[in-house]
C-alpha cells in the first residue's frame, strides 16, 4: 500500500531532498549535487522561479519508509509563452512502478484542480535549469546540472501512461581531435566575409555581460519547443552560482558593429569534483572543490546561441572554432554540448560536422487528463 503525502514541514522538505541520494547511492554514474544548492532550488526564498510558478511536493510512503517523491508545477510564465494548460512534474524519484504510478496520480488531482489539461515533465523545475529523463547513455557520469536516473525509470512513467513528447541530445567532443577542415575553412569564410569580432567574456564588468547573455540567449531561444525566457532575477541567480567556477577559456562572445549577436559558454564539469562527496562540502567536498582544476578537465557547453537575424551568416562553426582555439592548452579535454533539442538542425548538423558523437538522450514526456 503507497501512501502519497505533501511534503511541507522543514523535516520533510528533508526527506524529500534525502531521498534522491539515498535512490542513486549505488550508482556510479549519479554524481551527489551539493545538498544545500538542491535545497535553495526547492526555496521560494532562494529561487526566483517561484516568483511565477507554484510548486507542490510529494513523498510516497510504504509502511515508514519513503520510496519516492515527487514536485508538481505550476508553470504560468510557461502557459502565458505558449498559450498552454500544462502542470508539470519534476524532481522525479521512486523505488518501483507502484509508487510512480501513486506519485503521478497525486500529481494529476493536483494539476485538474486548477484546471489544467495535461501534464508534461520530468521539469527540475524548468527547461531552464535540468530536464528530462535520460533514455540513452547510462555508462558515463552526468555532467554538471544534467541529470542521471536508472534506466527502468522510462518503464515506471510509461506504465503509468506517459508517452514521449520530445528528446533532448547530448553531444561530446574531444578537444585533441582537432578542427575539422571543412568547420575550419566556413569558419576562416566567414571571419573574412562578415564584420564579426569574436572576444571572450569580460569578468571586469560581470553584471553587464550577463545582461548581454540574457538578451542572446532569450532571442535566440525564442522559437524554440517549450522555452520560456527566464526572468533577469532567475539568469541573475544561476549566473551567480556559475561564476565561482567559471573559466573565461571556455566563453567567447560575437559582435557585429559592437553588438553581442552570439555566444558560446561553457562551464567547467564541477560533477568530477562532486563525485563521492554525497553531496556534502564537509569533509571531502570542500577539498575537492578547492582542488578543482587539478580534477577536471572537461565542461559542459550550456550556452549556444545566435540571434535569428544572424544564422545565415554561418556563425555556429565560428563560434566552435573560437572556442576551441581558446581552449587549447587549457587542460580540457572534451566538451559535453547540452541539451539540444532532437530537431534542432541549425545545431545538430555543425555539431555533427565538426566530429561530436551523439552519446546521451533525454526525453520530456507527456500525459493529456482525462475528464479536462
Amino acid at each position: 500500500m503507497i501512501d502519497v503525502r505533501p511534503a511541507t514541514t522543514r523535516r520533510e522538505i528533508a526527506r524529500f531532498v534525502g531521498y534522491a541520494y539515498h535512490r542513486n547511492r549505488a550508482d556510479p554514474h549519479w554524481i551527489p549535487p551539493l545538498r544545500i544548492a538542491e535545497r535553495e532550488r526547492l526555496s521560494p526564498s532562494h529561487n526566483p522561479f517561484f516568483a511565477h510558478a507554484e510548486v507542490a511536493l510529494y513523498l510516497a510512503w510504504r509502511g515508514g519508509a519513503v520510496v519516492g517523491r515527487v514536485a508538481a508545477i505550476d508553470d504560468r510564465l510557461h502557459n502565458d509563452t505558449h498559450k498552454d494548460n500544462l502542470a508539470a512534474f519534476g524532481f522525479f524519484e521512486a523505488e518501483d512502478a507502484d509508487a510512480t504510478g501513486a506519485l503521478l496520480d497525486a500529481v494529476e488531482t493536483w494539476a485538474r484542480q486548477r484546471g489544467r489539461d495535461a501534464v508534461r515533465g520530468p521539469l527540475n523545475p524548468s527547461l531552464n535549469e535540468s530536464a528530462g529523463l535520460l533514455v540513452e547513455g547510462f555508462d558515463t557520469d552526468s555532467m554538471l546540472l544534467m541529470p542521471h536516473n536508472p534506466p527502468e525509470y522510462a518503464r515506471f512513467l510509461e506504465t503509468a501512461g506517459y508517452r514521449k513528447v520530445k528528446d533532448l541530445y547530448a553531444w561530446l567532443y574531444d578537444l585533441d581531435r582537432g578542427i575539422e577542415p571543412t568547420v575550419a575553412r566556413l569558419a576562416a569564410r566567414v571571419r573574412e566575409r562578415e564584420r564579426i569580432l569574436v572576444r571572450p567574456l569580460q569578468l571586469g564588468e560581470f553584471g553587464r555581460e550577463i545582461e548581454r547573455l540574457r538578451l542572446i540567449y532569450c532571442g535566440a531561444w525564442e522559437r524554440n519547443w517549450g522555452f520560456v525566457p527566464p526572468t533577469p532575477e532567475e539568469f541573475r541567480r544561476l549566473a551567480t552560482e556559475l561564476r565561482q567556477i567559471f573559466d573565461p577559456r571556455c566563453a567567447v562572445c560575437a559582435e557585429f558593429e559592437g553588438q553581442p549577436v552570439a555566444c558560446a559558454i561553457a562551464i567547467p564539469d564541477i560533477n568530477q569534483a562532486l563525485k563521492g562527496t554525497g553531496g556534502r562540502l564537509f569533509p571531502l567536498g570542500l577539498v575537492r572543490l578547492l582542488a578543482r582544476k587539478l580534477i577536471i578537465d572537461q565542461a559542459r557547453l550550456l550556452l549556444l546561441g545566435v540571434l535569428p537575424e544572424y544564422r545565415q551568416i554561418g556563425l555556429y562553426p565560428l563560434l566552435l572554432v573560437e572556442l576551441q582555439r581558446q581552449a587549447a592548452g587549457s587542460g580540457y579535454r572534451r566538451v559535453e554540448f547540452s541539451w539540444v533539442l532532437e530537431d534542432n538542425r541549425d545545431i545538430n548538423q555543425p555539431l555533427e560536422m565538426a566530429g561530436a558523437r551523439r552519446y546521451k538522450t533525454y526525453r520530456i514526456y507527456q500525459k493529456a487528463l482525462e475528464g479536462q
